[in-house]
């Protein structure tokens, strides 16, 4: 940012401030309405704020996610005052919309930024190393988030991702992949068409927020607020796919993928005829049609191994689950889920509480 107001380049230091305050002003309006739901687990320094009516303040000033992180520092170090089940828990609840929320700031901000970057460095022609290897971090970042997310998915439903080893890592390749080469597209196009990319991501935003309205996307089964919800998986669908829905999810995945690499091709083959027309002052590295290919072929590879890791996940539907191994119910409630485990060989019954967000979309990307 320092650097971008020293090079009077006004206009990217105005797209960074909007990136970094809407993403913020974003993820804290989700902290803010998870809290005021009432649904799963305070602590009492929580329930303090919210009688003092702070907790509003503290979501205005952009607190909302330091906030969440001292609750669970504070439940981890105080924990062994408390009962040691329900300490548990309740860390984990609040780390499930943690992994959330940083899903939603990483596909509102950081990879934005990214592309902000990028296209920094491409059209000032800089030839560094260490602007590359910053991207190069960045993408690597993002994946590792997305990751988290999907390791925390894994929790509702060890019994399906057990047999099939390294499924994280799978799932990292494939999104680093699938993330790198859409941003790379869309960087090389903001680079020659810097007036039109706005126009295409309002517009791909609009029928991207279509289709989620029509799949009927949303957190829960109340239907309040649900139009920002899907207004940001429309969001993240424009940088990649995010499985939000239990029925035709397969269908519609396969013709999210195909209209992508259409679009993907589209920009970049207006990038390559830019470049054929007006060629660069520096020299490519490779012929554009061959940068082209590479993008495009990692974008496939993506898709090939995100095919493998759904065969691994279909593999493991059909192992039977072994006798003695603990029985799994769920009771809905107002403000969460109940997770009930009964052990078969001596019957003994435990209770605890779940994430009611995180378990509804982890039902969907396993559905």
């Amino acid at each position: 940012m320092v650097d971008l107001y020293c090079n009077k380049d006004y206009v990217f230091l105005g797209l960074l401030v909007v990136i970094l305050l809407g993403s913020s002003i974003l993820v804290n309006v989700f902290s803010l309405l998870w809290y005021l739901e009432k649904e799963g687990t305070e602590t009492r320094k929580e329930r303090y704020l919210k009688n003092l009516s702070s907790l509003k303040i503290l979501h205005v000033f952009q607190m909302g996610v330091p906030l969440r992180y001292a609750s669970v520092l504070r439940i981890s170090i105080c924990g062994s005052g408390c009962n040691e089940i329900y300490t548990k828990d309740e860390v984990r609840y609040l780390k499930h919309d943690l992994r959330i929320l940083r899903l939603i700031e990483t596909y509102s901000e950081s990879v934005p930024q990214l592309v902000l970057m990028l296209t920094i460095i491409i059209q000032r022609e800089e030839v560094d190393l260490i602007p590359h290897l910053k991207a190069v971090v960045s993408v690597v970042a993002i994946s590792v988030s997305v990751t988290m997310y999907h390791r925390s998915m894994q929790s509702f439903h060890r019994d399906k991702t057990k047999p099939c080893g390294g499924s994280s890592v799978l799932y990292f390749l494939w999104n680093l992949l699938l993330i790198g080469s859409r941003v790379m597209v869309i960087v090389l196009f903001t680079s020659v068409f810097p007036h039109y990319i706005t126009a295409h991501i309002l517009c791909s935003w609009a029928v991207l927020y279509f289709v989620a309205w029509k799949c009927k996307t949303k957190f829960k089964e109340s239907i309040d607020k649900v139009w920002l919800y899907r207004a940001t998986i429309a969001l993240i669908w424009y940088f990649n796919w995010l499985n939000v829905m239990k029925s035709n999810s397969r269908w519609i995945r396969a013709i999210y993928h195909s209209l992508i690499v259409l679009d993907n091709v589209i920009l970049g083959g207006f990038w390559v005829w830019q470049m054929k027309k007006s060629p660069p002052h520096f020299d490519l590295p490779l012929d554009p049609y061959e940068i082209l290919g590479v993008i495009i072929s990692a974008y496939f590879t993506g898709l090939c191994l995100m095919i493998i890791f759904q065969y691994c996940h279909q593999q493991t539907e059909t192992v039977d689950r072994p006798k003695g191994t603990a029985k799994v119910k769920m009771l809905h409630t107002d403000c969460h889920h109940l997770r009930i485990e009964e052990d078969s060989a001596d019957q003994a019954t435990q209770v605890s509480m779940v994430n009611k967000r995180m378990k509804i979309l982890a039902d969907s990307f396993y559905s």
